[in-house]
């Protein structure tokens, strides 16, 4: 009896995971071609414009972009899998005669369980060690072949470059390596402010941290205050033209590991791109658990057989996900704001909706 009840459960379990991964890459495959086709049709100008090469654009731009896409939209597509093919089986009475037979509700979402935490697996290894190599092939083909004109300005840049250093520059030019308005505070280990140097504009000579100096101004207070103007001066300022092109880093091409450095390395900086690198951060590591919450939403709605069939269930599930992305990019901008915690702006859309998983796994009918 045991026996023959295992293999009735095998046949179960195999049966939903094989529903729950076809259809899941079908419908992720349908929507990848219906993407490319609308991305060449709107790209086609620049591609023949830049005159990029066929193999680049299949290879460098489209092969590196569907792994993105899957990344981003799998938790969507895997909500709208789900409830697609269980309503069918519920509209098919399977679902019904899988519970008459004896299985419990709970034993009739492991398949579903097991199925999303194999896709939630891959998302967690792609966003974390794939996507960044990816991205990076992406953003040069796109400084390539699309945004050709790139940008070469940053205003209003504040950072601190070494401890008990502060760097300010009202603007900075990364063709000609050169800022404006540009003022470097020295502290001691009391955070005693120790000397104002101050110039109008700063060029770099040779790469290295020799600046040509114009407007110079330096404000000393320690052992005594005393103020030295200077028409132009040579000075080694310990500065390098990287330190100032910190605002253009695509952080989505870092690694993992250093975007955690990086991370490390704004704080230091006092950047305020430390918000937007963490909120990157935490949604590597916490992103991969809406694939198993939208997975037992889409089994609550979907296992109830009902009058509007599939057509009810895909506009109730499609507005949940709709809701869930909407509260995701509200509580990303307001981390942005200041006004939340970066990892509570990513948990949190997670954590309510997981509660609201919870609450409907536990009223489906049974």
């Amino acid at each position: 009896m045991n026996r023959n009840a295992n293999d009735r459960y095998r046949i179960l379990d195999r049966y939903i995971l094989m529903k729950y991964l076809k259809t899941f890459l079908l419908a992720m495959a349908l929507i990848i071609v219906i993407v490319i086709t609308f991305d060449v049709s709107e790209k086609l100008d620049d591609f023949l414009g830049n005159h990029a090469p066929v193999g680049e654009i299949i290879l460098n731009y489209y092969g590196n972009f569907i792994p993105q896409f899957v990344n981003m939209y799998s938790p969507l597509f895997i909500f709208i899998s789900v409830i697609f093919f269980t309503s069918k089986m519920a509209g098919n009475t399977e679902v019904i005669a899988i519970l008459g037979s004896g299985i419990s509700y709970k034993r009739l979402l492991r398949p579903y369980m097991h199925g999303s935490i194999i896709v939630a697996i891959i998302v967690f290894l792609l966003g974390n060690f794939v996507l960044p190599t990816t991205n990076k092939g992406l953003d040069e083909f796109e400084k390539t072949y699309i945004k050709t004109i790139r940008r070469s300005y940053y205003s209003s840049l504040h950072f601190q470059p070494q401890k008990g250093v502060q760097v300010f520059a009202e603007g900075y030019d990364t063709r000609q390596h050169s800022a404006s308005y540009f003022q470097r505070d020295t502290y001691d280990q009391d955070l005693k402010l120790v000397e104002r140097f101050s110039a109008q504009n700063i060029q770099n000579v040779d790469s290295a941290d020799l600046w040509d100096c114009r407007g110079v101004v330096r404000h000393t207070f320690v052992p005594e205050e005393s103020m030295q103007r200077i028409d132009f001066s040579e000075e080694h300022l310990k500065l390098l033209p990287e330190d100032f092109d910190e605002a253009s880093t695509n952080i989505t091409t870092l690694s993992t590991p250093k975007l955690i450095s990086h991370i490390k390395k704004e704080k230091l900086r006092g950047s305020g791109a430390v918000v937007q690198s963490k909120i990157e951060l935490y949604q590597r590591l916490l992103n991969p658990l809406a694939i198993i919450i939208m997975t037992l939403i889409g089994v609550a709605i979907s296992s109830r057989k009902t009058r509007g069939g599939i057509g009810m269930h895909l506009a109730i599930g499609i507005s949940i996900a709709f809701g869930f992305i909407v509260f995701m990019k509200i509580s990303t901008v307001f981390a942005i704001n200041g006004s939340l915690m970066p990892f509570l702006s990513v948990l949190l859309p997670q954590a309510l909706f997981g509660l609201a998983a919870a609450y409907l796994i536990k009223k489906a009918p049974k």
